[in-house]
């Protein structure tokens, strides 16, 4: 009964044959402590096979294998891999997001010489690297996140979010600069310090510490730029 259950419902929610895009959502999250348990043992077990065989060759059938559960087990929670996928994002994009959040709270932001601003972020741009890298898949997490359209979505929210929140704190404090210009800014920023986290993670080959570097001077000059040249909107 379970089996056909699981069967149906795989199919009714994923609408391949009207967008030709497989459904991301959970089918169900779990309250009783057994289904929790479930639940992040598939997780934890894709994460890991994630960063041993990459997204593509990633599939809900070795996930069952490894974690030694049937597959109405796991579709009772997941239609596919590219759900499992969208859960392990949107909890890398979490972590990322509280660290960031938490650190803009702090004043990461105020720094009284570029020389703090700079280890200011240095500081940061270290601990989302070492957050991404502790995720089970993180890196190989990043690469879907880019390659895959349909999980595009949940990166974009994210960088939106945080460059929201930089540009409410920032338009605070510099009342002087466009408010166009300063959107611009947060935005740009935010895509290159993950970007920067991009390529420490998918190329370890990197020099992480001379990346970390590069990458927050060139946001504190950036920053030191714009608000002390006014930030005139699209000054010609």
């Amino acid at each position: 009964m379970a089996r056909r259950t699981a069967a149906k419902t795989t199919t009714a929610k994923t609408p391949v044959a009207k967008t030709g895009a497989p459904s991301l959502d959970t089918k169900s999250r779990p309250s009783r402590r057994r289904g929790k348990d479930t639940f992040e043992i598939i997780l934890t077990t894709a994460g890991e096979l994630l960063a041993e065989v990459g997204f593509e060759r990633l599939t809900t059938n070795l996930v069952c294998e490894r974690a030694g559960l049937t597959p109405p087990a796991l579709y009772r929670y997941f239609p596919n891999k590219y759900a499992l996928l969208k859960e392990l994002a949107q909890r890398l994009m979490e972590a990322q997001d509280k660290a960031v959040l938490a650190w803009l709270e702090a004043g990461g932001t105020n720094a009284a010489s570029i020389e703090e601003s700079v280890a200011k972020n240095r500081d940061l741009q270290k601990r989302i690297n070492a957050i991404t890298r502790e995720f089970p898949g993180g890196d190989w997490i990043l690469r879907a996140l880019r390659a895959l359209p349909v999980l595009q979505e949940v990166q974009t929210t994210s960088r939106d979010m945080v460059a929201q929140t930089l540009f409410d704190m920032l338009k605070t404090a510099n009342p002087g600069v466009a408010e166009d210009r300063l959107r611009t800014a947060t935005r740009l920023t935010t895509q290159m310090m993950y970007a920067a986290t991009e390529m420490v993670l998918e190329e370890p080959g990197q020099d992480e510490d001379q990346i970390n570097e590069e990458i927050c001077w060139m946001v504190a000059l950036y920053y030191q730029h714009l608000t002390t040249s006014g930030g005139a909107s699209r000054a010609g």
